[in-house]
């Protein structure tokens, strides 16, 4: 969706939309970093060790990016990008309510008492 938005757009172009400093770092080359220029890292990665802590987490991160979509839904109005973000969002949706799902199972299997 990037590259579609900005293959044909020239330096002229990317410095009157304000992408001048990402330009002359990374031509037009995907590089992973937040809306704010915080450029992506592993630590963002949490990890407990307990499932259903870790489950949860990443029902945040779902949950964070299905917000995400949408606030970059109601930024466009272009049907074909809207579009496209409106099956990432979705997506996301199922995402988080399949870790929920998860959740309960474990909830479930953790009443049980075990015997070996």
């Amino acid at each position: 969706m990037v590259y579609k938005l900005t293959k044909d757009a020239t330096p002229e172009m990317l410095k009157a939309a304000g992408m001048d400093p990402y330009y002359v770092n990374h031509d037009k080359a995907l590089f992973y970093e937040n809306a704010a220029g915080v450029p992506w890292t592993a630590t963002y990665i949490q990890a407990k060790g307990d499932p259903i802590a870790d489950l949860y987490e990443d029902i945040a991160a779902e949950e964070k990016a299905r917000a995400t979509y949408q606030w970059l839904i109601d930024m466009t109005d272009d049907v074909d990008i809207q579009d496209g973000l409106k099956f990432l969002r979705e997506r996301e949706i199922v995402h988080s309510l399949r870790f929920r799902e998860a959740v309960e199972i474990l909830k479930e299997d953790r009443e049980h008492k075990k015997v070996f």
